[in-house]
């Protein structure tokens, strides 16, 4: 038998070993490439522009970010105000709920709400023929309807059809209401997004939508933690203090 050669193989640690220091690093150089080869970014405003470098930073994927996402006018601003405002954030999944940072719910008071695993959306869903996303966003609104809300989707495109199927017919008072549309996948997502688009500029509804097929709930919470952010980083007057 061949006698078995050493095997060549170094240890190693990380270039960059200390937390903060690797966010740093990866928040320049995607500021660094948005700049150098992405001219797109600049038709953004700069709280836009903070939640896109969330988006760039949780997936890696420039082009499928800058080309995707839609902003209604000053969707980030009104989003903003209704998180100050103690708005209840209304989920299609617990995943959300899980990378949500408690320390900024806890600040503003916002409850992150997601009942697709309760009793009744199971029953719900199967009496009516629905996903259990559907059955639960449908008694979120109903149970949180005098609270400001923000509707975050990050996976089942039902929810969404169901969360503006509801508003409407509970008559929500839609100043007080937001969408983040970030679905994923290949059936009814293109078509809900579209939906949700529709509804947000007839009702004027502030809306952050990740168009076409690309999504994902790490996708919600990245933008909402980007917009947290921007709250410790405006000025309270006229812009942000992004930069």
């Amino acid at each position: 038998m061949p006698s078995k050669q050493p095997v060549l193989f170094e240890l190693q640690e990380p270039p960059v070993a200390i937390g903060a220091d690797i966010s740093v690093r990866s928040f320049e150089t995607i500021r660094q490439e948005l700049d150098r080869d992405y001219p797109k970014i600049g038709t953004f405003a700069p709280d836009e522009q903070a939640v896109i470098e969330r988006l760039i930073h949780t997936t890696s994927c420039f082009d499928a970010v800058l080309e995707s996402i839609h902003f209604t006018p000053d969707a980030v601003g009104r989003i903003r105000g209704l998180l100050t405002e103690g708005a209840r954030i209304i989920l299609d999944v617990n995943m959300i709920r899980v990378g949500l940072s408690t320390f900024y719910l806890d600040t503003y008071g916002n409850e992150a709400v997601c009942y697709v695993n309760e009793p009744f959306a199971f029953e719900s869903a199967k009496a009516n023929g629905t996903t259990r996303s559907y059955a639960a966003v449908v008694e979120a609104i109903r149970r949180h309807r005098d609270a400001p809300m923000i509707l975050a989707c990050g996976n089942a495109p039902t929810f969404i059809y169901a969360a503006i199927n509801t508003l409407l017919s509970e008559g929500v008072d839609l100043s007080r209401v937001a969408l983040l549309l970030f679905p994923v996948g290949f059936v009814n997502v293109v078509e809900s997004k579209a939906y949700g688009r529709k509804f947000a500029e007839a009702f004027g509804v502030p809306s952050i939508i990740m168009e076409g097929r690309f999504g994902g709930s790490p996708q919600v919470v990245a933008t909402l933690h980007a917009i947290y952010k921007t709250i410790h980083d405006y000025d309270g007057e006229t812009r942000y203090n992004g930069k």
